[in-house]
């Protein structure tokens, strides 16, 4: 299947801006939601081209086991970390996020 990459990444951005304060989403749930369930790597691109003047709240993407983005995308791992944590998000011991409890469900 042949995706348009920039249609795609609108989609994705637009969803992203959906996420709320306090929750999080996975790479492959914005791909899902955009139509190309396989797109998780496509969506971690989008993610990481996303222009400064949108406001999307990208720190609030993470993988499918709660880890936090590698440290060169948001200056480093603590970073996000830190930004997740002023809303709410409390990391387990091994330093991922409990899915269960703040995985976004729209």
């Amino acid at each position: 299947m042949k995706v348009n990459t920039g249609e795609f990444n609108k989609r994705i951005y637009e969803i992203a801006k959906m996420i709320p304060r306090g929750r999080v989403a996975t790479y492959g749930q914005l791909a899902f939601m955009a139509g190309n369930p396989q797109g998780a790597r496509m969506a971690g691109m989008a993610m990481k081209k996303v222009p400064g003047n949108m406001n999307i709240p990208c720190h609030r993407v993470v993988n499918a086991d709660g880890d936090t983005a590698p440290d060169y995308v948001f200056e480093s791992k603590n970073h996000q970390r830190a930004m997740l944590e002023t809303e709410g998000i409390i990391f387990k011991s091994n330093g991922k996020i409990d899915m269960k409890r703040y995985k976004w469900n729209p």
